[in-house]
């Protein structure tokens, strides 16, 4: 059933209060700052508890990194770990980042799976408006990435209104623990400028240091790693970088 088939027939009380959530996240737009962690930096092998730990933390979304070992030379998870996570972490927002060189493919799995956003690489398709039609038609809310060598003007005007999320990677993907490139900053200010009220978000080498210039930048998502799973006080780092983009959020309106 697709998303408008859902809200006019609304059957399970379950499904009806995640699409509602969903609705809620489209509805934010650069309302406030949103903090996903990174997982990948995590304890992988006790990962659901990983998930709860940044919760309890604070945390809005977590950040799930999908990689097939073809559009990056890593391999990291696929859908049925992501449906492990799903089942053992109540109210997880899964904020998926699929690495893959076939993004159509993964769709149907990833949303039984729980996946709430699916963030897709431009450079992965050729078809990428198909790929978000075909997202939302899963129920999922749909994230384009551009990655460092990609420039900001290949997000056309359509393919920008159409997508929920705009994702500018400061780091080359595929690996955690780079270092961050604030060069990319600049399409990151090109496309607020072009799209005001969308979520931008940033991943890679992103921390409680860099979180305003991210924000003065025109992003309202930040991706961070290990920032967050190995600070001492992630609780302390997640409210720093929050704090950081609201304020700049505030200094605007």
């Amino acid at each position: 059933m697709t998303l408008r088939g859902f809200l006019l027939f609304p059957s399970c009380p379950s499904k009806k209060k995640e699409i509602t959530h969903i609705l809620s996240v489209k509805q934010q737009k650069m309302s406030k700052a949103i903090i996903s962690p990174s997982v990948l930096a995590s304890d992988l092998s006790d990962l659901s508890n990983e998930c709860r730990r940044m919760m309890a933390n604070g945390c809005d979304w977590l950040h799930m990194d999908v990689m097939d070992g073809h559009f990056v030379p890593n391999i990291t998870m696929g859908a049925p770990i992501l449906e492990h996570v799903y089942k053992n972490v109540p109210n997880i927002f899964m904020d998926c980042h699929m690495m893959v060189s076939n993004p159509s493919q993964w769709v149907p799995e990833v949303a039984k799976a729980g996946g709430k956003l699916y963030t897709f690489h431009y450079e992965a398709t050729e078809e990428p408006e198909k790929v978000i039609e075909l997202v939302h038609s899963h129920n999922m809310l749909a994230g384009l990435a551009i990655s460092p060598e990609t420039p900001a003007s290949a997000i056309t005007d359509s393919l920008g209104k159409a997508a929920d999320l705009l994702l500018v990677m400061t780091v080359r993907p595929g690996r955690g623990g780079q270092k961050f490139m604030p060069e990319c900053l600049e399409k990151v200010k090109e496309l607020r400028e072009r799209f005001p009220g969308k979520n931008i978000q940033v991943d890679g080498g992103v921390g409680s240091g860099n979180a305003c210039q991210c924000a003065q930048a025109g992003s309202n998502v930040l991706v961070a790693g290990t920032a967050i799973f190995g600070a001492k006080d992630p609780k302390q780092t997640i409210q720093e970088m929050r704090t950081a983009v609201n304020d700049v959020i505030a200094q605007r309106k």
